[in-house]
């Protein structure tokens, strides 16, 4: 059967550790003085356009004369594409590094594609999903948007509606990579402070005073002093507004303290 329908158609803490999870997930935990390293590594941003992998979009259906139908037509939209029969093929291979969409059957022999949207989602994979099948049903159909799809097309279905589908998906794969890689950045220039900068910077986006600060901690204003203008050079930063912005990109939440709470 022919997928087309016709031509148109996330007391004090001090301490932070990164956790294995998707992009907005951030952990912490209450370990004074203890600020483990985190493992970044610093690439050269124009370097990094350069080598940065263009968008890709997979088909994984078991009818070849869909596979080899959507590649036609992904062709014809200036779309590099690349084709899987099963589901199980597609997870064999790594994630492509540029942005990411994912036409993939409902129905499959093997890993169906609610089995496969489970299985991504279990490997932490972000890869952009449009589902396309000839037997849904609402019910399905939510359960796979609730998941995290883009989008869910009944068959037979229009080609130039699946190609807005695909750009929706690579645009959000695109936004997606964008803020990962803010994060990563944000959290590269965190890990180089010191414990005890981490510490007054902890409590510096909560609006707190030097002398305040020094009362929490147990330290000389001007030592606070000292260690804030570090802060704000190893950071690059020249504004508290800038850094609280920089700590929220890096997905750190701001503590609280009695004396904070004083504060506002």
């Amino acid at each position: 059967m022919s997928a087309f329908a016709g031509s148109n158609s996330l007391s004090m803490s001090v301490a932070w550790k990164v956790g294995e999870f998707s992009s907005d997930r951030f952990h912490r935990t209450k370990v004074l003085y203890s600020k483990p390293r985190v493992a970044a590594k610093h690439v050269d941003s124009n370097v990094s356009k350069m080598t940065s992998p263009g968008p890709l979009v997979f088909v994984i259906d078991d009818d070849e004369s869909v596979r080899k139908g959507l590649r036609r037509l992904l062709r014809s939209a200036d779309f590099e594409s690349e084709v899987f029969k099963r589901a199980a093929d597609f997870l064999a291979c790594p994630p492509h590094a540029g942005p990411t969409c994912v036409i993939v059957d409902v129905q499959m022999p093997g890993l169906n594609g609610l089995q496969f949207q489970e299985a991504l989602i279990q490997r932490r994979r972000e890869e952009q999903l449009v589902f396309i099948t000839g037997h849904g049903n609402i019910p399905m159909c939510a359960q796979v948007m609730k998941a995290g799809a883009v989008d869910f097309l009944p068959k037979p279905f229009k080609p130039k509606e699946l190609l807005k589908c695909v750009e929706r998906a690579l645009a959000r794969s695109t936004e997606q990579r964008r803020r990962a890689a803010e994060q990563s950045e944000a959290r590269r220039l965190l890990d180089l402070l010191t414990p005890r900068e981490f510490e007054v910077m902890q409590l510096v986006i909560t609006g707190m005073l030097n002398k305040q600060i020094g009362g929490e901690l147990g330290m000389a204003e001007k030592t606070v002093k000292v260690h804030r203008g570090r802060v704000m050079q190893k950071l690059s930063v020249t504004s508290v507004a800038q850094l609280v912005r920089l700590v929220q990109k890096a997905g750190v939440v701001a503590i609280r303290t009695s004396t904070a709470a004083k504060a506002h």
